[in-house]
């Protein structure tokens, strides 16, 4: 059976009750390997996805120039070498719909379309506290029950949608990068404006102006970012990668942020600004998120970081060749207090005469009307307009679900002063819920996919720890979780990655808690895990 009708034959199943080892919320790459780890533990478990296809972040970002900011010889799977060795990536960094096919390819290698529902949107989850299981209840009206729930819902899978005044208004075409039509917009002869210039703005950007009569780019905060220096990936990096992809994975798993970004132990304050400035040019020219490992010193040090910061700014005023708009373009943040982010020709294509960049910090957007955009200070005439706005980034997917605790207690109530995990896995009284790259843990600083599969194999670990021993409740204790808490916080305090408002402190969200969610250090965090374990799942309750 071919993918394409394991799909058909499951979005057209019958709808029966029934229980199983597991729930998995997600068809992502989380999901994905969730359940090939399970089901080859012999639980039976199955995916409830939302959309019409897997694929995760990769199925709804299907804007222009959507791809991946992690090499794609690391951003892929490492659970089974076969097919490590098999799958060739046509780029260095792999395209939405080539990461799509990769997804797609796996449930098809794994067989593991039998156990995914498409279409089905997990409307609630209940624990039961007589029975101890989950109680899952679809937006089709079915209702399963499960022993455990892996929520494997994404870190950037909802949507932040400002409540712009009169936005309901607009009569031309309005999108969101987030939630991409799949069909290609054609933007020839259209007026088109953007609002926001994060990651996937800068990415939509200059596809978008090639098309377009023109496009207003409306700017709230500029970012940094760096040249991807995208294309084929060279025979000889490939065929060096594979012959060594065990060495190599391990070795990206030891660093900071377990990603081969050509890390340095010395600081850059022990140098000249001579020595500097050729070591930033050649992370420059090799292109992509590198710029992260140029000093040991650059996320901790706001002298040393400067320099980093002062670099790219000056590359931007060498690029952009209308001072006044390089300036606006230039960040005043420190470096990499948010994610840097990794372009083809962004900051060139401010030099077409049919792009003009708006600050509006300095003139708000005060509504949309049915024809364009006003700010403070002019009426913007579109006929499309585009929503970058983002996230509400790691627990958005969780909070705007209704899942429910030991003696009905809310998830999100429990969340109300910020997100709370032990280790970023579970949540106390939450019993045999797991989350794949949740708030507490590195997610998100991180290579993603070695990051949901350690998860992953964890989950797998103590699921069969309490089968094996006749047990069947795991829980994060409340002692525990408030001790990891803290330790989350004290580790990013000192670093300027909690010196600004991203939405790592989900400071984009308004009222939003502000607490430093993801926690900044993957080999330290792999060890406390491991640790964790040894010492008989410490700091949780078995029954």
């Amino acid at each position: 059976m071919t993918s394409t009708e394991s799909q058909t034959a499951v979005s057209a199943a019958g709808l029966t009750a029934k229980h199983y080892g597991a729930v998995i919320v997600g068809g992502g790459f989380a999901g994905l390997y969730a359940l090939h780890k399970l089901r080859g533990l012999g639980f039976s478990a199955r995916i409830y996805e939302a959309g019409d296809g897997i694929g995760g972040t990769w199925f709804w970002n299907r804007y222009p120039g959507a791809r991946v900011d992690i090499q794609s010889l690391e951003y892929s799977y490492q659970f089974d070498e076969a097919l490590q060795q098999q799958w060739d990536w046509s780029e260095r960094y792999a395209p939405q719909s080539e990461l799509l096919d990769y997804a797609n390819h796996v449930a098809d290698r794994f067989d593991l379309w039998p156990d995914i529902q498409l279409d089905t949107r997990i409307a609630a989850l209940c624990y039961d506290d007589a029975t101890r299981v989950w109680r899952a209840t679809t937006d089709r009206g079915e209702t399963v029950t499960a022993d455990h729930v892996v929520m494997a819902t994404g870190c950037l899978s909802s949507t932040n949608t400002p409540d712009f005044p009169g936005l309901a208004s607009f009569e031309g075409r309005l999108l969101h990068t987030g939630r991409w039509p799949k069909e290609p917009v054609d933007f020839s002869g259209r007026r088109v404006g953007i609002v926001g210039t994060g990651s996937s703005a800068i990415q939509t950007i200059p596809l978008v102006a090639a098309q377009a009569a023109h496009l207003t780019v409306f700017q709230r905060t500029a970012n940094y970012s760096v040249p991807a220096h995208n294309g084929p990936i060279p025979d000889a990096v490939v065929r060096d990668v594979k012959s060594r992809y065990a060495d190599y994975r391990a070795a990206n798993n030891l660093t900071a942020l377990g990603a081969d970004w050509d890390y340095r132990e010395d600081t850059a304050m022990e140098h000249t600004p001579e020595e500097r400035e050729a070591e930033y040019e050649r992370r420059w020219a090799r292109g992509g998120l590198s710029f992260y490992g140029s000093y040991a010193d650059l996320l901790v040090d706001p002298v040393a970081n400067n320099t980093a910061a002062a670099f790219i700014r000056g590359k931007i005023r060498q690029i952009v060749e209308d001072p006044a708009t390089a300036e606006k373009l230039c960040p005043t943040a420190a470096l990499a207090c948010k994610r840097i982010c990794v372009d083809t020709g962004y900051y060139a294509t401010f030099n077409r005469p049919n792009v003009t960049l708006v600050d509006v910090k300095a003139a708000p957007i005060e509504a949309i009307t049915a024809t364009g955009l006003r700010t403070s200070d002019a009426l913007y005439e579109l006929d499309d307009l585009i929503l970058a706005t983002g996230f509400d980034a790691m627990t958005g997917p969780l909070t705007r679900m209704d899942i429910r605790g030991v003696g009905g207690l809310a998830l999100k109530d429990a969340w109300a002063e910020g997100p709370k995990t032990y280790l970023g896995l579970c949540v106390a009284g939450f019993p045999n819920l797991f989350i794949v790259a949740g708030p507490g843990s590195p997610s998100v600083l991180t290579n993603m996919l070695p990051s949901i599969e350690q998860h992953v194999n964890w989950i797998g670990a103590a699921a069969d720890y309490l089968r094996a021993n006749g047990l069947k409740r795991i829980e994060a204790q409340i002692p525990a979780q408030d001790a990891w808490v803290a330790h989350v916080n004290e580790t990013a305090a000192p670093t300027i990655l909690a010196t600004c408002n991203s939405w790592y402190l989900g400071a984009n969200i308004p009222g939003k808690p502000r607490v430093f969610m993801p926690y900044l250090g993957f080999a330290p965090y792999v060890a406390k895990c491991e640790e964790v374990v040894a010492r008989g799942y410490e700091g949780f309750e078995l029954a």
